[in-house]
Parts: C-alpha cells; structure tokens; sequence
C-alpha cells in the first residue's frame, strides 16, 4: 500500500509558518509583558520595534476607544479627515509633501516601488524599471518585497526571482555605481539595518547615495520601517546625515501596536500616482488614523528623542562593556540609538532562550545577532536592569560554551 502523502494538521489549526517560543502574555504595562500566571518580562523587543510608547500607553488606548464608539470604517471612497491630519504631521516633519496610507510596512514598501516606477513611466522613460537593493536587507513578506531584498531562503518555493531587481553586496560602492544602467529606476534600503543584523549606514554612505541618485536622474528609497520614528534618537534616521530620499515607507512605531503604515513621497516623485493606479481597502482607515495620529503627537515630542538618545548611549556604553568581560560570547556591538544589534559567537536562538531565562525578551537577528529594540519610553532604572538580565544570560552562555570544551 503506498504510504500517505497527507499533511497532519496541527493542533492549534494555525498555519506553521512561525516557531514560536512557547510564551503567551495576557497583558501589557510600558516596558513590561505579564503571562496569564502573572509572570512579569522585561520587553526589549516591543513587537519588534512596534510598540515604541510602551504597552498599555493611555494617550494611544483612548484613541482608540473613542474611535470604535463613533465609526470604524468607510473606504477610500470617502474622505477620512484623520488622513489628512496624519498626513500633515507627517509631511510636516519630513521631506515629503505626500503619504499613502497602508496597513503593514510591507503594503508601504510595495506602495514606494510602484511609485518608483510609475515616476519613469509618466516621465517617457518605462524602460527604467529596476530597484537596486542591498544583502542582509529585509522589506516584507509581499512577493514584491522579498524580491527587492533578495533573502533566498525567503524566496525559495515561490517562484523565479522576478525581473527588475537587483542585489548588490552590502557597502561595495564600486558594484553600486556599476550596476545603475538605463533601465535604473531607485535605489531602495534601510538607513539602518533591521533583520539583517542591525548594521547602521554611515553618514557619508547616505550622503553619497543622495548624490548618486541625483547624478543618473533616479528616485532613492529610504526603508525606515523599523529605524524610522524616533528609533535611532531622530524621528528619522536620514536626519542623522541630511540626506532626505525621494520616497520612504514607514510603519511598525506608526500605530503603537495597531496595523497602520504609510508610504511618503515628495510630490515630484509621487506625480504618476493619479487616481485609480493605486488604492487599499483598509488602508487608512478611521481606526488606524485615530491611532495614528495619537502616535504620532507623541513621537515627534523632542524630549522623547533626547530621552531615546540619552538611554541609548547608556545601553551602548553597557554593552560594550558585557563585550571585554564576555569575549567568548559577544563579538560586537552595532546599531543606532535604540536599534541596538549583539553580534554574539553562540548560537543566537540559543542566547535568545538564555535570555527569556532571565526574564528578558531580545529579537533576533541576520548574522547571527539579537537586537535590542526596546520601547523608546524605557527608563533608565530599566536599561539598567536589562544590562543586568543581559549579563546574567552571557555567564550562562559562558559555562554552556566552556563545559563543551573537551577537558
């Protein structure tokens, strides 16, 4: 009899796509996560980077509930005064004069190549196509998206790789400068690096890469998904360099923990985005604008960026120190401001473990990293006591490491 091919179903029903820890939190207070059994975890992941105001903020819950007792949703069809609202802090504060709003960083990465192409198109040039992206870059889970970051192990089973993407290494300005041709439309990446292991683009890279791009005539894309909004100690990181991009997708930080997004352009960039060449459902809707906006008051507040600045240093300082007392475990120390990145010699799933032990809750990371991402709102008591659980996970690491040598 020949043996069956069927899939078992899993026990949750749940499509096994995420290997999950096996944790389960029942609620949130700021920089603090609480199990059902009342178990109390320091957060320095915040959602990945999402819930910058701490859990549980009050300003952010209360637009909320004032919003779903008047009106949840509508389409695009109408106006949404809160759009404009947002739209304006936006725009006020950044380089751009336009934003499309989206539910997830990913819709608004897609939002920024469509517009990126659509700029060469209604300018007599559909021929300019292709976004140059770099290794180690992280976009979204959109098929779009994980073809402009060109991650293999995310692009293997779906599919050819799709034309009009191209991938270069990572800091090789030679390759960059070589690979823009005739049929370039944008330059897309992170300022400073998520998921591929928190590493921070110098200043005179972006600068560099502005220049470039106002050379050969092409659009740049800034990714400030998760480094952007307030993150590295600016509201943006390409403050750090004055080196403002064309178009930028934002997300995560954006709604606090509520799916919002948004794709900003300058109005040159944005000129082929006419009506009914792009558009969302959900995207912007009354709950995620009300949201939104309430974030946003929040986030452009200049003490909280000091603040961001100030605990980031401290952190920075304190790593750097676990780094000389644990050379056997922690290789180096990178990122920006509160996107802070630990390039360990251990396994990292493994340290991340170790450090859940502790009662801490870390990210992981590409090369074999984990990231820091703490609510901005962290204070110092609880930096300190992170750098603490920290510690307490590298002499763990430590023992495990040296009772595998050989005697």
């Amino acid at each position: 009899m020949a043996e069956s091919t069927t899939a078992p179903v899993p026990s949750d029903h749940i499509m096994g796509v995420y290997a999950r820890a096996p944790l389960a939190f029942e609620r949130g207070e700021g920089s603090r996560l609480y199990t059902a059994e009342g178990e109390a975890y320091l957060d320095c992941m915040a959602g990945i980077a999402v819930t910058a105001l701490g859990h549980n903020h009050p300003k952010l819950v209360q637009a909320v509930k004032d919003q779903a007792d008047k009106l949840w949703h509508t389409s695009n069809i109408f106006r949404i005064p809160n759009q404009e609202k947002l739209a304006k802090l936006l725009t006020d504060n950044t380089f751009a004069d336009v934003c499309f709003f989206t539910n997830s960083g990913t819709e608004a990465i897609e939002c920024a190549i469509k517009t990126a192409r659509k700029y060469h198109y209604v300018k007599g040039q559909p021929e300019r196509i292709d976004i140059i992206g770099f290794d180690g870059s992280f976009h979204g889970r959109t098929l779009a998206a994980v073809n402009a970051s060109g991650n293999a192990s995310y692009l293997e089973g779906f599919g050819p790789p799709m034309p009009g993407f191209v991938h270069l290494p990572y800091g090789d300005h030679e390759a960059l400068k070589a690979a823009i041709g005739p049929t370039t439309a944008a330059i897309i990446i992170e300022p400073v690096q998520g998921e591929g292991g928190a590493r921070s683009l110098p200043v005179s890279c972006l600068r560099g890469l502005r220049e470039l791009c106002d050379e050969h005539g092409i659009l740049l894309i800034y990714d400030e998904i998760q480094c952007g909004l307030g993150r590295t100690g600016k509201l943006f990181a390409y403050e750090w360099a004055d080196a403002p991009p064309d178009i930028m997708a934002v997300a995560k930080a954006l709604g606090g923990g509520f799916p919002v997004g948004a794709c900003l352009a300058t109005a040159e960039a944005a000129r082929g985005m006419t009506p009914g060449s792009h558009g969302s459902t959900y995207g912007g809707n009354p709950l995620a604008m009300a949201v939104g906006v309430a974030s946003m008051e929040e986030l452009v507040k200049p003490e909280l960026l000091a603040h961001v600045r100030e605990v980031a240093g401290y952190l920075n300082q304190q790593l750097t120190g676990l780094k000389e007392r644990f050379p056997d475990v922690v290789e180096d120390v990178r990122g920006k401001g509160l996107l802070i990145g630990v390039k360990l010699k251990t396994p990292n799933r493994e340290f991340m473990q170790l450090a859940r032990d502790q009662h801490l809750l870390i990210a992981g990371g590409g090369d074999n990293c984990v990231r820091l991402l703490p609510p901005l709102t962290l204070s110092l008591d609880e930096a300190r006591e992170a750098i603490t659980r920290l510690e307490g996970a590298c002499e763990a690491a430590q023992s495990k490491a040296r009772a595998a040598v050989p005697a």
